[in-house]
């Protein structure tokens, strides 16, 4: 029986869509594309989400791959991405309506320590029944051992937990980990007839 709700949080509690920072901050497709590469899918995201570097300090390393006509809006997407993550009203409604019906809700989320600035907007910390993010523990999806953190950190039965995410890589490492897992397709109501 399924106690306990787990939501991943970008693309599932919250929009995280990089277009809208490399189309406010670069003009041309060729230069936008380069920051997308360098940046959102470079080493150092991946750093930042294992907590071993700080989203300010992914300007430097990613600064050596790019030329310098680009620094300045590279260093405008290096701090001003997390003011596009946008709070999906549907997520705010559906924690709601499944707190109401007693699940426990948490949050697994693979972050930098920027999460902390914009999270709050979706809700404040201690609505949830607990939260963990990578860069806090140095370790992230779809590693088992974080899923295993997350459960012994809430004494919680993997068999009692729902996992919200998606990625789908990381749903079936929480089903590794002996969790029920959900592939989320924007799809609220299939939820709702889940749970």
């Amino acid at each position: 029986m399924i106690k306990n709700i787990i939501f991943d949080m970008g693309n599932v509690l919250m929009d995280y869509n990089p277009k809208l920072a490399l189309d406010a901050f670069l003009q041309t497709p060729e230069d936008k594309a380069l920051i997308k590469r360098e940046l959102f899918e470079g080493p150092e995201w991946i750093q930042g989400d294992m907590g071993s570097i700080t989203d300010a300090d992914k300007f430097e390393g990613v600064s050596k791959r790019v030329p310098p006509r680009l620094h300045e809006a590279l260093r405008k997407c290096v701090d001003g991405w997390s003011v596009y993550m946008a709070v999906k009203p549907e997520a705010q409604e559906f924690t709601a309506y499944v707190k109401e019906k007693g699940y426990r809700i948490y949050v697994l989320s693979n972050a930098s320590d920027a999460f902390y600035q914009y999270f709050p907007q979706f809700a404040a910390l201690d609505y949830f029944d607990g939260i963990v993010v990578s860069s806090d523990v140095h370790l992230i999806k779809p590693d088992i051992k974080i899923y295993r953190y997350f459960l012994e950190k809430y004494g919680l039965k993997a068999e009692e937990c729902l996992f919200i995410d998606d990625r789908e890589e990381n749903v079936s490492g929480a089903g590794a980990a002996g969790m029920h897992g959900h592939v989320f397709r924007e799809d609220f109501e299939a939820l709702r007839e889940l749970v």
